[in-house]
């Protein structure tokens, strides 16, 4: 079997080809174009011809017709041509939706999370109470230009009186589709049951294309989220690529719907995360934007932080974060007026790649703060559902979760994946592997690993029509296993023992030793090889099983190898700038970083 998969970005359509040999699904070539969404020229197919073209130059196989479609085998004799072609999108700036609800924390919160779990960037929520006056909410709407609008508001069965108010502010202020001409703005209502027929009345003129699906929250105690999702997906194909440029041809190309790139993206974390049974946190890095997925017990969420980003985004992350705080994971000395420059012309030439020592680890410590506050906003969002009302007793009072707890939890974390051109790009493994462990401090026991070309989106559409092939090639291709992270929860003392460790393998000690308060040490364990890893942390460090005990779990060798932190969690740096030099040195010759 042959596939060929197209992911259009907004500046780059990126193709794979995938086959099956001797029964497994493997990736073999890859190929881009510049993506032709935007004028001159105005059709998104000739960015995906010609980005399988260099696939067919690479592979030998004939791919792409004497008229620019693809070519599709009849048989598996066929030499030329691919039996299955899917594709996803960001082009254009991908799906931006406009959601709203009655209250900010509860029904308009559950509309954000099903529009970003859609792949879908937010522009605003509307809620009654936002703390915007009617006016100005009004005014808000007309300005947006969103692909979709995704109303919720009211449990079943409850008053329909708030959610037919937000409709009520939506209808008159007539907000007009991203991409003008005649069509109708899609409209979606996932609230009350109860108000549907209001709804239905309210949106009726001319202006919207009205879908209704059942309640995203029909109790205050349970989201329903996948009837809205759906339909979002359904909509941003019959409506939205319909009138993209070119995108109504590319859909007749495909066998199977068009998604957004972070949905797909999304689809395959989820994938793994379910068909493992762990939890997984996912990042993708970008110019402008850092998106974050997780999924904890099973629960997925997805965040964009459309202001956190490696070029066009960068001086955002120095305002926010501080340049202090940057330069704290910066072990040179840096004079911070030259620092500021190199962050003006990252914005003024935001393709711009780092060409000295120097502008590496800047732009290094940079992204460290990006995913850092990506990272706290993710979790922020990642909750569960305010407004729930709870019963306690006193044996429970102390230990169960407050409704809108966070559902992200470090010790839990299994696995984390890393995308993105800081990230994926770093000229060394143990680069990216570090700014990972910095920016998420996980605890316990973490498997690392890296998407290497960004195929995650190719294959999340894959895994909705061949789940085996998707799962092979994103084990086998799409994830290099940098190792693992080994780090205790709670604070440590500079100088005191942390934790005692053996590393077996195959009934054979591969390493030992003791770790020191704020050490940091790498032990390197060949790619693919099993062992047992047994640590005893020291009494009120917990590695998983409680203060104080030890934890016995298996490993596998990576890239990178095996990272054993004692710096303690939450991770605090020296005070004085001189000690934090040395200490951030320290550790970074010890992970063998820049060497």
């Amino acid at each position: 079997m042959r596939i060929v998969a197209t992911d259009c970005g907004s500046t780059t359509t990126k193709a794979i080809l995938i086959e099956e040999k001797d029964g497994v699904f493997r990736q073999t070539f890859r190929g881009e174009a510049p993506t032709t969404v935007e004028e001159p020229f105005a059709d998104v197919t000739l960015g995906v011809a010609n980005s399988v073209t260099e696939l067919q130059e690479l592979s030998g196989y004939k791919l792409i017709a004497d008229d620019g479609t693809i070519i599709r085998r009849k048989s598996a004799a066929d030499a030329d041509g691919c039996d299955l072609y899917i594709s996803t999108s960001s082009a254009g700036g991908g799906l931006q939706m406009m959601v709203a609800g009655v209250v900010r924390e509860m029904t308009a919160e559950s509309a954000k999370r099903a529009a970003l779990g859609a792949g879908a960037i937010v522009m605003d929520t509307i809620a009654s109470n936002d703390r915007r006056k009617p006016h100005e909410q009004i005014q808000r709407i007309r300005e947006l230009r969103p692909d979709m609008v995704l109303v919720s508001g009211g449990t079943d069965g409850g008053d329909t009186k708030k959610v037919i108010e937000i409709a009520e502010l939506i209808a008159p202020a007539r907000p007009r589709p991203r991409f003008g001409g005649e069509y109708k703005l899609p409209l979606i209502f996932a609230g009350n049951k109860e108000a549907r027929q209001t709804i239905e009345r309210v949106f009726s003129g001319e202006g919207f294309a009205l879908s209704v699906v059942d309640n995203l929250r029909p109790t205050l105690e349970r989201e329903n989220l996948g009837p809205a999702r759906e339909r979002i997906h359904d909509v941003f194909l019959e409506h939205v690529m319909a009138h993209a440029p070119g995108y109504d041809k590319l859909m007749t190309w495909a066998n199977a719907p068009i998604m957004p790139t972070p949905g797909a993206v999304g689809d395959i974390l989820q994938t793994i995360a379910k068909g493992r049974g762990i939890n997984v946190v996912g990042v993708d890095i970008g110019g402008a934007t850092t998106d974050m997925f997780s999924v904890f017990g099973g629960v997925f969420n997805r965040t964009v932080s459309a202001n956190l980003g490696m070029s066009y985004s960068i001086s955002n992350v120095c305002a926010e974060a501080g340049m202090d705080s940057v330069l704290r994971w910066v072990h040179l000395d840096m004079d911070e007026r030259e620092l500021r420059n190199r962050v003006k012309n990252k914005m003024i030439r935001p393709t711009t790649i780092p060409q000295t020592l120097e502008a590496l680890v800047f732009e290094q410590a940079v992204s460290r703060e990006a995913l850092r506050l990506a990272y706290i906003q993710h979790k922020s969002f990642a909750t569960t559902l305010k407004g729930v009302q709870q019963q306690r007793t006193v044996g429970d009072a102390f230990s169960q979760k407050e409704a809108g707890g966070s559902l992200v939890d470090n010790m839990a974390l299994d696995l984390m994946v890393a995308s993105g051109g800081v990230l994926s790009h770093a000229p060394r493994m143990e680069q990216t592997a570090l700014m990972m462990i910095d920016a998420f401090e996980p605890e316990g026991f973490t498997e690392i690993a890296k998407d290497s070309i960004f195929m995650m989106p190719h294959l999340g559409v894959l895994a909705s029509v061949n789940p085996r092939a998707a799962m092979e090639v994103f084990e086998k291709d799409c994830l290099v296993v940098l190792g693992w992270c080994i780090a205790p929860r709670g604070e440590v003392r500079a100088g005191r023992p942390a934790f005692d460790f053996t590393l077996r393998r195959a009934n054979e000690v591969v390493a030992q030793g003791q770790l020191i308060g704020g050490e940091m040490r790498l032990v390197r364990f060949v790619h693919g090889e099993i062992g047992m890893l047994e640590v005893r942390p020291e009494r009120g460090l917990d590695m998983g099983a409680g203060p104080g005990k030890p934890v016995t779990r298996e490993v596998r060798g990576g890239a990178v190898g095996i990272v054993l932190d004692a710096r303690g969690r939450p991770l605090k740096l020296p005070t004085s700038a001189v000690e934090r030099r040395v200490c951030v040195e320290k550790w970074l010759k010890a992970l063998e970083v820049y060497e």
